[in-house]
C-alpha cells in the first residue's frame, strides 16, 4: 500500500525538519529568558507550521487514500476514516 503524501514526502520531511528547528529555536528562547509574548508568538508560529503540514497531509489523503478507496468499492470505511481524521485534526476526537 502506497500512502497518500509518497509523491510530496520530501516536502513533507523539509517542513517538519523547519518545524524542528523553530521548536528547539523557542527551547533556545525560554533557556535565554526571552520575554513572554516573544515566546508565544514563536509557538503560534510553530503551530501554524504544523496546522499547514497538517492540511497538506489531509489533502493527500482525500486525493489519494479517500478515491482509491471509494473506486475500490469501499465509499463507506473511507468516508468513516476522513471524518475521523479531520476530527482528529480539529481536535475534537
Amino acid at each position: 500500500m502506497m500512502v497518500g503524501y509518497a509523491m510530496n514526502k520530501e516536502e513533507v520531511l523539509a517542513r517538519l525538519r523547519r518545524v524542528e528547528g523553530q521548536i528547539r529555536g523557542i527551547a533556545r528562547m525560554v533557556e535565554a529568558d526571552t520575554y513572554c509574548i516573544d515566546v508565544l508568538t514563536q509557538v503560534n508560529a510553530a503551530q501554524a507550521a504544523l496546522r499547514g503540514v497538517s492540511l497538506g497531509l489531509l489533502d493527500d489523503h482525500v486525493r489519494n487514500c479517500v478515491r482509491d478507496g471509494i473506486e475500490a468499492g469501499d465509499p463507506d470505511a473511507k468516508i468513516e476514516e476522513l471524518v475521523t481524521a479531520v476530527s482528529r485534526l480539529v481536535g475534537r476526537r
